[in-house]
């Protein structure tokens, strides 16, 4: 069973967009539940490509096919663990990368782990301008906006969005988490966000906390 999962997390760690989403498709056919397939197959595989990365053995067009992996991978899985949640209602995670930034392997890790804590994730890519993120939280209004940056050129257009937020009056009763490799909890408190996720792990912690502990 568990070659199962170690089938899935190859296919994402080698770009294998469709294979993913077959294996995905097989492992619920057979009963495995989905939040185990999403940690130990999906999540598995998406860690496994930042490891290989984060050791130069991984460049951004291997990273760029295993992120579109992941998501055609999670195509599949995310109405069957909205399902195993009992249909209850989740808090709204609106998550993007900011305008300029095309780097998407953290916020798809990000996203695999808010998704099993059971928020409902709105995810809006890369590349976002400030206005599509306003368009977006006047539309969903979730309880978190996740703001993410990877180059230190970038990260400045998270202070444009938190103070667009502010002038339209969005920002009482929203949340706003920032993330990514060049920003810090002094950089979060510079902007106004409320929390900053240092690696995915943490975000999902944050997260939690900003929504009361629990979710769903």
């Amino acid at each position: 069973m568990s070659d199962k999962y170690g089938d899935i997390s190859k296919a994402i760690v080698e770009g294998e967009d469709i294979q993913a989403t077959k294996l995905v498709e097989a492992a619920l056919a057979e009963g495995l539940p989905a939040l185990d397939i999403l940690n130990e197959g999906v999540v598995a595989g998406i860690n496994k490509t930042g490891e290989l990365w984060a050791a130069n053995q991984y460049f951004l067009p291997d990273v760029i096919l295993s992120a579109d992996a992941f998501k055609a991978a999670m195509v599949p899985l995310e109405p069957q663990l909205k399902a195993s949640r009992g249909g209850q209602p989740m808090h709204k995670f609106v998550i993007g990368v900011v305008a300029g930034d095309m780097h998407d392997l953290g916020k798809s890790l990000v996203c695999a782990m808010l998704t099993s804590a059971g928020f409902e994730v709105i995810d809006l890519g890369i590349d976002v301008p400030k206005e599509k993120f306003i368009e977006v939280v006047k539309q969903y209004k979730p309880a978190i906006l996740g703001l993410g940056a990877y180059m230190s050129t970038t990260m400045l257009e998270m202070k444009d969005v938190i103070a667009e937020l502010k002038k339209q009056g969005l920002r009482d009763g929203l949340k706003v988490m920032v993330g990514g490799v060049p920003t810090s909890q002094e950089f979060a408190d510079e902007v106004g966000a409320d929390a900053w996720g240092k690696d995915a792990m943490v975000a999902m912690q944050k997260a939690l906390e900003l929504v009361g502990g629990k979710n769903g």
